[in-house]
């Protein structure tokens, strides 16, 4: 072979090789696993509850179910009178933006509703107390944010049933007064009372913020949640993809 057509071998062998790593690279970067975006926090069902940052529960009250539909998942049951039956998060960080995301049932036995969903703020007076709260009652479901003078804002609410399974995701940025909300209910962004899919508010006070899921209010009658493991990430896609 002469050294023209070596090197012209040579040469084409090398371009192959270019457009094979920028392929690969390309399909790398445009993956789904690429897209994804990255998991910041999740309770594991085969660890327990020792996975949740605390639990705040009666003895038995809280642990690991097998459901039907969505395989293992967490099963918080508040008895008649008793305060709550809660799990917390971790700890936040003010001006932090994240999604979360879940799927819940609840099971209540009286007409008052409950929180089940929670981003608290330490000290509980003279602050928002709740930022942003998810509570249910028979047939209805509600978000809310709570201003700095602990004033309720129903920014949303729906229809729902007893042992109804939905999926919620949140958008949040951490502020005292200009924090941000953004919410899907069962896969669909969802638009506030406000007229706009983004809430600005209120979304972090006091010194301390972190997240609790179960059930709260002090009742006549018994309350279940069950509900899949949260995800807190940094795209909407990682933190629904268990839910």
């Amino acid at each position: 072979m002469s050294l023209l057509s070596q090197h012209r071998k040579t040469a084409v062998g090398a371009a192959a090789l270019t457009v094979l790593a920028l392929s690969c690279g390309s399909a790398a970067a445009s993956s789904p696993a690429a897209a994804a975006g990255k998991v910041l926090w999740t309770p594991s069902t085969a660890k327990g509850p020792s996975s949740f940052t605390g639990v705040q529960c009666a003895a038995g009250n809280f642990g690991v179910v097998k459901d039907a539909a969505k395989g293992s998942v967490w099963r918080a049951f508040q008895a008649a009178g008793e305060e709550r039956c809660e799990t917390l998060g971790p700890d936040l960080k003010e001006r932090d933006t994240f999604y979360l995301g879940w799927s819940s049932k609840v099971d209540i036995k009286d007409a008052n509703s409950r929180y089940v969903f929670q981003l608290k703020c330490s000290p509980s007076t003279g602050t928002a107390n709740h930022p942003i709260e998810i509570d249910a009652t028979t047939g209805r479901i509600r978000l809310q944010e709570w201003d700095t003078e602990h004033v309720a804002h129903q920014l949303w609410t729906a229809p729902t049933t007893n042992d109804q399974w939905h999926s919620y995701a949140l958008k949040i940025r951490l502020g005292r007064t200009d924090g941000t909300i953004d919410f899907w209910f069962d896969g669909v962004k969802q638009t506030f009372t406000t007229g706009s899919g983004t809430f600005k508010g209120t979304t972090w006070d006091g010194t301390r913020n972190y997240l609790k899921w179960g059930s709260y209010h002090p009742s006549s009658g018994d309350a279940t949640n069950t509900f899949t493991s949260p995800v807190m990430a940094t795209t909407l896609e990682a933190a629904t993809a268990g839910s």
